[in-house]
Formats: structure tokens, sequence, C-alpha cells
């Protein structure tokens, strides 16, 4: 008798630390529901997210970083 084998499932390995899923969408200025299809299709790693969206060519939102000294008198 043939036996039917079901399909193996891989796990990715996680690269870097994770994401959740509100820090990805505010780091990238996403939508709800856009971000969570990202994080869904490719996992809570910062690596592979941030390489994803450096691909789309979007850069992370500004986030209210200091002004350095030197670019104030410009």
């Amino acid at each position: 008798m043939t036996q039917i084998r079901e399909p193996e499932r891989r796990s990715r390995i996680l690269r870097g630390r994770p994401y959740s899923l509100d820090e990805f969408a505010s780091k990238y200025g996403l939508g709800g529901e856009q971000a969570e299809s990202l994080f869904t299709r490719f996992g809570p790693s910062s690596i592979e997210l941030d390489l994803l969206m450096a691909a789309k060519r979007r850069l992370p939102v500004r986030q209210d970083a200091p002004i350095p000294q030197d670019r104030i008198a410009e």
C-alpha cells in the first residue's frame, strides 16, 4: 500500500531581533493592513524586514532625533 506523505513544514531561522507588528508599522509609517500583510509574509525578523523595505526604497520614518549643533547654523 502506498503511503501519502505530508509536505514538511520549513521553519525560517530568525535573523536579527524580532520586530513587533506595531514597531514595524511605526518605523516605516505603514498602515495597519499593509504592515500586517508584510509582517505575515516575511516574518518578524528585523533584518529581513529592513532589507525588504530597502529594496522597496522605503526609508524609516524620521524619529524625533536631535538636530546636530553644526546643522543649526546652516
